[in-house]
């Protein structure tokens, strides 16, 4: 038991960079403009998060399994540990990187060592992702922030009534995308274990049951909750303040903006229901919510003119996410190389 525990450490770390980096997110520009205290929003979005994962954070995992489906406990410890590793360290530099784009470089770093071949439909179809969700996300908050500007004008609602509905429209908004967040993203935390899950279905209080997946669902969604609570404030910081200046209208448009893309690429029902109606849908795939929000933040900014846009912050936040796989990438090959043959661990089969 220690053994398998050890070996999903590095999912739990992975899981709790996470909460420090992504999760926090989806109430970064509530707290950057002091609309809602970052105790309150820590505890709404450690619960949200949790109920997110176990619910709902199946669909998003089969996409990433298919990229490189990791068939050893020690392989999948190193792969998760290799992009946990990567985040932590864009954290300590206080970039909003993108955790998913970590578990895939990890995953094709796998897959070099194993001599398995890299899916490369899917690994197409994750990468469109890495453009469509920012450019999404951005359109959504472009789109909002005119027809949110039109009600409030036509509305007229006192300035003090403004702001009590503006906090409790970014908790609601907040506590959603904490929810959109666990479903879609417990995949990048956990997905590489499922093949080797260690654990069996149980079932609590003779009442609903608990698969093997979901349990290591609910420990992922722990672990980011975690890292929320203990870690999240230095991104908050700099999604909500660094790349363009929000009032707090506009941090609720960002925020319900990046969690309906983050819901559109999780939501196994809404896809079905596009389907059996012959409308478009979305990949089923863990986005970045980084990606999301910075995308949200710039569409605001452009639906200003653009004039204030940190040009300089954005350059780095895009370096992050170039470089964020491909460190990744590498971490993985040299840390299963030393798996292999310092530590003499089966890392494939």
């Amino acid at each position: 038991m220690l053994t398998i525990l050890f070996f999903l450490s590095s999912g739990l770390f992975l899981g709790w960079s996470l909460g420090a980096n992504d999760a926090a997110n989806v109430f970064g520009t509530a707290v950057g403009t002091n609309m809602i205290r970052f105790r309150t929003a820590a505890l709404i979005g450690s619960i949200f998060v949790i109920l997110g994962a176990v619910i709902s954070g199946a669909g998003a995992s089969h996409t990433l399994g298919k990229l490189g489906a990791v068939n050893a406990l020690p392989g999948s410890f190193s792969v998760a540990f290799s992009a946990a590793f990567t985040v932590y360290w864009m954290t300590r530099l206080k970039l909003p990187v993108s955790t998913s784009q970590a578990i895939v470089g990890a995953i094709i770093g796998w897959n070099f060592f194993s001599g398995n071949p890299t899916d490369t439909e899917s690994l197409t179809k994750i990468v469109s992702t890495w453009i469509i969700c920012p450019l999404l996300s951005a359109l959504f908050s472009f789109v909002l922030y005119f027809l949110i500007k039109s009600i409030l004008k036509r509305s007229r609602i006192h300035i003090i009534r403004l702001d009590s509905y503006t906090r409790i429209a970014l908790i609601l908004t907040g506590a959603f995308g904490a929810y959109s967040l666990g479903a879609n993203n417990i995949a990048n935390v956990m997905g590489v274990f499922i093949p080797v899950s260690p654990f069996r279905d149980i079932r609590i209080l003779n009442s609903f049951d608990l698969s093997s997946v979901q349990i290591l669902f609910l420990l992922g969604g722990l672990a980011i909750s975690l890292g929320i609570i203990t870690y999240s404030k230095r991104v908050m910081k700099t999604v909500g303040n660094s790349i363009f200046k929000l009032s707090p209208v506009t941090a609720f448009i960002v925020v319900l903006s990046s969690s309906l893309v983050l819901f559109l690429f999780a939501s196994q029902g809404l896809k079905l229901w596009l389907q059996t109606n012959h409308l478009p849908s979305l990949p089923l795939v863990p986005v970045s919510s980084s990606q999301a929000v910075v995308g949200a933040v710039l569409g605001i900014g452009l639906a200003k003119s653009g004039r204030n846009i940190h040009v300089v912050t954005m350059a780095k936040i895009a370096f992050g996410w170039i470089t964020t796989p491909l460190t990744a990438c590498l971490i993985s090959y040299l840390l299963l190389f030393v798996m292999q043959n310092l530590f003499m661990q089966t890392v494939f089969y």
